[in-house]
Parts: structure tokens; sequence; C-alpha cells
């Protein structure tokens, strides 16, 4: 049987969230399975916190190069993945999104997608350029819909600028110019259990937003162990499970954190007590400090001319010093042009 700590340091493991991994950023990304990026900012913190010596310039660079590309992807929600995963798992996530699209009925899809292949053949577009252009065809329909379902349906991915952070808060999306190469779902069960694992087939369902896996995993050749709930938990043979008493240092993890979303049981990192500060009313997921493994507090950055001031919320007591150290430097890589950096407490630490 794992014990919660067991289950906590096996996870930070996968996620480099134990030692940061030595590489280069698309391998970080496709070791991860991707990065939920619904803003532009979240994914570089995200990989700042899990790969050695990342400069934001390597992003960058990967993104323009289309090396790691900005989709829509797991749960119907914008990840950063690499262009071989989005070949890949695009087109198994497909009946999914299909679903997703299908609450708008009065929609002839089919019509619907290849008027946007023909417009965005001409070159990306934002979906306020778009959708003007689509109920023009479609002048029946709400443009809501029209712009929703493109996302859904149509493989796209969002074209990268020379803003900061890659993206400007209005992107373009565009066609992928990449040949989809379509995995199975055993592919995605075992890239899942390496980045997330042990788990639980409800986990690997909640991640990816796909149904039916459960049966999947029961005909895989995979181990299985009793979590600490007694749940049953399947992973991957010889997959790292470093023990409960290997140090975790302090990490400082972004808004939307792929650690935090990637599971239907979540207590492995965040405590039960502390849900609901994590995940607001409107579904935003707070952006999350880890103190010996699990979440202690969330952060947020407020900037004000030259001036960045990192604020912690804390949930439980904890040492300022280790808090300062790591929080600092994650602040000078989310502020570079700040010429005063500081650490403020919201409450008692």
């Amino acid at each position: 049987m794992l014990t919660l700590r067991d289950l906590n340091r096996a996870t930070l493991a996968r996620q480099h969230l134990l030692e940061r991994h030595k590489g280069d950023v698309t391998d970080i990304v496709q070791r991860l399975a991707g990065l939920q990026a619904q803003e532009p900012r979240p994914p570089y913190l995200g990989v700042w916190s899990r790969l050695e010596g990342f400069e934001r310039d390597h992003l960058h660079a990967a993104l323009h190069a289309r090396t790691v590309v900005r989709a829509t992807m797991w749960r119907a929600t914008l990840h950063l993945v690499t262009a071989t995963d989005f070949a890949a798992f695009r087109p198994l996530l497909t009946p999914m999104l299909a679903a997703a699209a299908r609450r708008f009925d009065e929609i002839d899809f089919d019509a619907v997608v290849a008027a946007a292949d023909r417009l965005l053949a001409a070159g990306p577009m934002t979906f306020n350029e778009l959708r003007p252009r689509l109920q023009e065809e479609f002048p029946d329909a709400y443009d809501r819909a029209l712009g929703y379902a493109v996302r859904m349906l149509t493989p796209l991915v969002m074209v990268p600028t020379e803003d900061r952070w890659s993206y400007p808060r209005e992107s373009a999306f565009g066609l992928p110019g990449i040949e989809p190469d379509p995995a199975g779902p055993e592919t995605l069960i075992e890239r899942y259990l390496a980045a997330f694992g042990p788990a639980t087939p409800a986990d690997v369902q909640t991640w990816s937003g796909l149904g039916g896996l459960k049966r999947v995993m029961s005909g895989m050749n995979l181990d299985r162990l009793a979590g600490p709930d007694g749940k049953e938990l399947f992973d991957l043979p010889g997959a790292p499970r470093p023990g409960g008493d290997v140090p975790a240092p302090v990490r400082f993890l972004p808004d939307f954190d792929t650690l935090v979303l990637g599971y239907a049981d979540r207590t492995r990192v965040v405590p039960d007590a502390y849900k609901g500060l994590v995940t607001t009313k409107n579904l935003r997921v707070r952006a999350v400090y880890l103190v010996d493994g699990f979440v202690a507090g969330t952060w947020q950055i407020k900037r004000s001319g030259k001036k960045a001031r990192l604020l912690l919320s804390p949930f439980t007591p904890t040492p300022l010093e280790p808090l300062e150290e790591a929080g600092l430097r994650m602040l000078a890589f989310a502020e570079p042009e700040a010429g005063t950096l500081s650490l403020e407490v919201t409450g008692g630490v």
C-alpha cells in the first residue's frame, strides 16, 4: 500500500518537482504531456519550475519553430503540447471535442468546418475576425456558437508573436500544417502515467476529458497498487516511486498548473481542507506554492511601475526564509523588467 506521502513523492518525481529536469524545453513539455495554457504567461512559469537553466527565449523559440504549439487539447481547453503530441493525440480527442460542440445542435457542423477550413486557408485569423465571416455564410446561427464549433471541431494552433509571453491578449488561430499520426488510448494512458502516475482510471479521464478508459487500463500490462484510501492505482512497471521520506523543495506553480488539474482526486497534492481556497467558484485555479510537497498557500504578483511584489496567502504556518528565496527567484523570472522585487505575506506565516 502506498501512503499519501509515497503517492505525493511519486507524483512530484514524474512532474520534475523534486529535481528540475536537465534537458531542453521541448523535452519537458513532452514529458509532462503538455501544460495548461488558457493564458500566455503561466506555461512559462510552469516550465521554469521544472526545467534546469530555463530561459524565456527557449520556449519562445520552440513556439516559433512549431516544435511546441498552443492548441485546444485535453478537456477541450488550451494547452502547450509538442507538435508530435498534437499529431498523435488530437485525432484521439475528436469524439470528445465533437461532443462538446454539439451542445449547439442548430448548427450544420460539417458545413461550418468546411467554411472555416476555406477561410483559414487564406491565413490565420482571430476569432473576432473569423466569426463575422462565418456569420455571413450562416446568418441564422449564433456567432459565438459558430466560433465555439470551429474551436472544437477544426484542428487549429495559435500563432505566436513577439510578445513577451509569445501571445497577445487576442491571438490569431491558423491551420497547423502538422500531418496527423494518430495514437491509440493505450499510448495516451502510458504517457499520462509517466507524467502523473500512479493513478486511477478516473484520474486519467478527468485530465484528458475522454471516457471509457477503465476497460482499456484493465487490459494493459500495468502495475496495480493500493492507494492511501484503498483505491486501486495503476502505474507503469519500473516507474519512479522514490518514497515518502524523500525531501521536497519549495516550488511555486502558476495559475491552472497541470499538477493541480491532472486528477479526479487531488489530495495527493491539495489537502481536502484547502480545495475551496485553490479553485474559485468561477473555476479559476489559483497559483499555489508547495511546502514539503503539498499545497501550502496561494500567490499572486502585483506590479506598480518598476516595483513587483509577490503576495503570499498561506494556508499553514511555514518558515519565511525558504519561501522568500524560491519566491523571489520566480518573481525575477516573471517580471524581468522590474527594478525592485519584494515578498509580502497577507497572513501569518
